[in-house]
């Protein structure tokens, strides 16, 4: 799942991190590449703590809707891509019924970029659900 995250730096050389959609979730890096690894560890942190305390996981908002907030305005923003799926609970297996041709084109796909099919269709949900 992509995380928006907002960069601010006063040097352009050191940065820290806000991720909006996990609030009081921040980070910080030397770097701006070392501040988006710090990123994706302080949210699977905060998402680990958030889980562990009976809350669920967020489905991120889109980009739109955190740069009308002012106080990002001056931040560089960027993406981190974090596996959620530890903190969706234990897997479970579903019987679902598609047409022939779509559940080939779903396979195909998948194939195509490295996924399987249970890993598509998940992810699929997710986007929907976003």
């Amino acid at each position: 799942m992509r995380f928006p995250v907002v960069l601010h730096t006063d040097d352009g050389v050191r940065f820290g991190v806000t991720v909006p959609d996990l609030p009081g979730c921040f980070s910080a890096g030397d770097t701006f590449d070392e501040a988006l690894d710090s990123a994706v560890e302080a949210i699977n942190l905060h998402l680990e703590g958030m889980v562990g305390d009976g809350g669920e996981a967020p489905v991120p908002h889109p980009f739109a809707e955190h740069r009308a907030n002012p106080d990002f305005a001056d931040g560089v923003w960027a993406a981190v891509e974090v596996n959620v799926a530890r903190f969706e609970g234990r897997a479970e297996k579903i019987n679902i019924t598609l047409p022939r041709h779509l559940l080939a084109k779903i396979d195909a796909y998948a194939r195509a970029h490295g996924a399987t099919r249970s890993g598509f269709l998940a992810e699929a949900a997710r986007a929907a659900m976003r």
